[in-house]
């Protein structure tokens, strides 16, 4: 199956909304225009039960693409829930192997593998089988940024999400920085863990819509990004987040 078989056609820029712990806040997202929402199943403040995402998905248009996050999880339980609930894809944000994330991605309709930025399993990237790479900080859910310039062609970014950190006043940096498919976004829209914030919400994606759509013009006329006006590296003056040989850690501190 396709990238464009599994997820659909995409109008624009793949806006993924994660985290997602209602109804309410899952309507809600796709209702100011987000692409995906996503659900997570690991350890993490905003984790669901199999049977409410069942009934969230049933209630969601069918163009949504649903995401199911996973770290560490048995192949087969991953593969077992995302195909019972129906979900379009999933996401793997642990360790998992290569071998286990091809297993995954034959069976399911689009796979996401999730790497620390500067990760060194990065570059062995297409061994994972997965249609998509996601960048994200250290830490998920902690709201950290990372120094963009860590993504920076890591991938073709036709297959490239970005996360970690992302809030309604960055995105259009982090677009306009490294020209990605999609964002990904939990903590950056939250009123608290697992609660979305309305404000926050449309903020995002109006943001994200409106940067790719300035990049969109911009590559008719001189190459975006070129020369002084490309914008700030926000990261560029911390310290980068995270040894790629540390875990993920989803537990909010």
């Amino acid at each position: 199956m396709t990238l464009y078989e599994a997820v659909g056609e995409i109008d624009g820029l793949f806006v993924k909304i994660c985290g997602v712990t209602s109804e309410a806040d899952a309507l809600l997202a796709v209702g100011m225009g987000a692409s995906a929402v996503g659900f997570t199943f690991a350890p993490s403040p905003r984790r669901m039960a199999p049977a409410a995402v069942a009934d969230i998905v049933k209630r969601l248009p069918h163009e949504t693409v649903t995401v199911g996050v996973f770290r560490d999880e048995a192949p087969q339980r991953v593969v077992d829930i995302a195909n019972q609930i129906g979900l379009r894809a999933v996401q793997l944000h642990g360790v998992e192997s290569a071998e286990d994330t091809q297993w995954i991605s034959s069976r399911v309709g689009i796979t996401i593998k999730a790497f620390p930025a500067g990760h060194r399993n990065i570059d062995r990237f297409d061994r994972y089988g997965a249609d998509l790479l996601l960048i994200d900080g250290a830490n998920p859910g902690s709201g950290e940024l990372f120094d963009w310039r860590l993504a920076e062609g890591v991938v073709d970014p036709s297959r490239l999400i970005v996360s970690g950190g992302l809030t309604p006043e960055n995105v259009g940096s982090a677009i306009a920085h490294l020209g990605p498919w999609g964002v990904d976004v939990a903590t950056g829209v939250e009123a608290s863990p697992g609660v979305k914030d309305p404000g926050k919400l449309r903020g995002f994606i109006g943001a994200a819509h409106a940067a790719h759509a300035e990049q969109m013009n911009a590559r008719s006329g001189p190459v975006a990004g070129a020369g002084e006006d490309a914008g700030p590296v926000y990261g560029a003056d911390r310290p980068v987040q995270g040894a790629a040989s540390e875990p993920f850690d989803w537990q909010d501190e």
